[in-house]
């Protein structure tokens, strides 16, 4: 509850979302984000929902709503890829739409579309909202299908990076990486996004979500992602990334990474 209210305290009425940071620059050094939001937070509104449900009081709930409402409008490409971040004015119109973790502002972050994946899921299953239900699976749709997906399931960082047409706004060369990091965070987020998907499709389609998120977890839980006992950490996963234009996390274990692997098993396991 004090979570919640906090989260509120971000909230203009007039823009209709929480706003993620405070007023910051951009990569291109020349946008100043006045009022950013990121995909990342579709993930803090089930919260909301739930303490509308413990507290008896709609308005967390109706925050929760207004905010993926309007991420659904401004966050998405035509083809359902998703920018990190849209930065809004004082009367809510979408000013910029750029990246913060991505490869490029045109890019598709991996980690980012696994958020949006995962929050629309969730939303349809707090609200019913048909809208909701279809957004998750548009989000699902581009990923499980993009022809940049590699053959194990689990994504490089960006679906774009290095790639003809995807201009950064940093020179990555410094890092000197010979090979494209792959993200074990976004795939398991994914992962047990689906098998929750799985539930609220019928026939083909949801065996289509289920058998995807089976393959990611196997692949997860093999030797390639999965880590030996006392290394990494006391990590399971390996091979995540928590932010390349940062220089932050790379090719590392993360928290997250850990908590939907094993949402994602525990979810798989309760299916009747």
């Amino acid at each position: 509850m004090h979570a919640a209210n906090t989260a509120l305290k971000r909230y203009n009425p007039k823009v209709g979302l929480i706003k993620s940071w405070n007023k910051k620059k951009s990569w291109d050094g020349k946008t100043t984000w006045q009022y950013p939001v990121i995909i990342d937070n579709m993930l803090n509104l089930e919260m909301l929902c739930y303490v509308s449900d413990i507290t008896g009081d709609p308005k967390f709930r109706n925050v929760a709503i207004s905010h993926a409402t309007k991420t659904m409008q401004n966050h998405f490409r035509p083809d359902h890829s998703t920018y990190h971040v849209v930065d809004y004015d004082e009367n809510g119109k979408a000013i910029h739409r750029q990246t913060n973790q991505g490869y490029a502002d045109n890019s598709t972050w991996a980690r980012g579309q696994a958020w949006a994946i995962y929050g629309f899921t969730m939303m349809y299953k707090e609200t019913k909202k048909k809208e909701f239900l279809e957004t998750a699976k548009a989000a699902a749709s581009f990923y499980m299908n993009h022809k940049n997906l590699p053959k194990d399931k689990i994504p490089y960082w960006d679906f774009n990076a290095q790639q003809e047409g995807y201009k950064s706004d940093l020179d990555f060369a410094y890092l000197k990486l010979d090979y494209i990091p792959r993200d074990a965070s976004a795939a398991a987020i994914v992962a047990s996004a689906l098998v929750y998907l799985s539930t609220f499709t019928t026939g083909k389609e949801s065996r289509s979500y289920l058998d995807f998120a089976k393959s990611t977890l196997k692949t997860l839980s093999g030797p390639a992602y999965f880590a030996n006992y006392g290394t990494n950490g006391g990590f399971l996963l390996k091979h995540s990334v928590g932010s390349i234009p940062h220089n932050s996390e790379i090719d590392v274990p993360l928290a997250y990474a850990d908590y939907y692997y094993l949402e994602g098993l525990t979810r798989l396991s309760e299916l009747k």
